[in-house]
């Protein structure tokens, strides 16, 4: 009896114990988190710098790298990752309509901004009607690149153009008649020996061996634009949110950011003012 009554109490403090161990993970107070990352740098950034910050906190993290950025955000709303490093925040609202999400930026990352890259000029002297300039498929995305041919004088964004539903209709020829060419973002740097001029996103230069400063235009990218710390809003005042937020504006991220090379021409968080 007495046995009995003994594996009855150790099966009663195990639920117990699950169920506080629940209640802690429902809570916030997880210390094992899951994060989503695309194509990019920005995983690096993380393994080699935010990781270990993390882990003298005590967490356990778990990274999942999506092949396409479209497939991390519906990870997120399914609840397979916590949070994610690789979108803007206009991405990010654009994403929230389509699919009916809830996600909020916690943090701006250090980002590599748009740029206007050639192998076959050293100059955009070389323009004319008939000019090939590659742009990235998504958006969002080519809504940027085309501002930056606008800022050239190269096109022209009309009035009301939007940018969740942006396409290659939203613009018209300004002082050329520019052939434009749309393509995987991914695909736009591998692919500028077939076109005059490509505007590639900056962290697949980053993670190449070209350098942000080697463009011929660099965007001026605008805070809606710039890299984010994606979570749930309903975990945005979670104690690991918190914690990951102040990883990345940390003086120790700061550092390993600067201190290396491949990232000269980042736009930096204006957190680390702070610092």
């Amino acid at each position: 009896m007495k046995k009995l009554v003994l594996v009855m109490l150790i099966g009663v403090l195990a639920v117990l114990t699950a169920c506080g161990n629940q209640a802690a993970e429902n809570s916030g107070d997880k210390k094992k988190i899951t994060v989503g990352f695309g194509v990019g740098t920005y995983e690096e950034q993380f393994r080699q710098s935010i990781q270990p910050i993390l882990e003298k906190k005590g967490y356990t993290i778990d990274i999942k790298t999506f092949s396409q950025n479209m497939q991390v955000n519906p990870a997120m709303k399914e609840g397979s990752i916590d949070a994610s490093i690789f979108q803007s925040t206009a991405y990010m609202e654009a994403i929230n309509k389509e699919i009916n999400a809830d996600m909020v930026g916690i943090a701006y990352v250090p980002g590599a901004p748009q740029g206007l890259y050639s192998v076959k000029h050293t100059t955009l002297d070389d323009v004319k009607d008939g000019t090939t300039v590659a742009v990235p498929n998504d958006p969002v995305n080519q809504e940027r690149a085309l501002r930056i041919l606008e800022e050239l004088g190269w096109v022209k964004i009309k009035d009301g153009a939007g940018v969740a539903d942006f396409n290659i209709n939203s613009m018209e020829p300004d002082k050329y008649n520019i052939d434009i060419k749309i393509l995987d973002p991914a695909q736009i740097l591998v692919s500028l020996q077939d076109v005059d001029y490509g505007v590639v996103n900056g962290n697949y230069i980053a993670n190449s061996d070209r350098k942000i400063t080697d463009a011929l235009k660099i965007e001026n990218t605008p805070l809606e634009h710039r890299i984010i710390v994606s979570v749930n809003k309903k975990d945005e005042n979670a104690q690991w949110a918190k914690d990951l937020k102040a990883a990345y504006e940390s003086k120790e991220f700061e550092e390993y950011i600067i201190g290396l090379e491949k990232y000269d021409g980042f736009i930096l968080p204006e957190a680390w003012n702070n610092n």
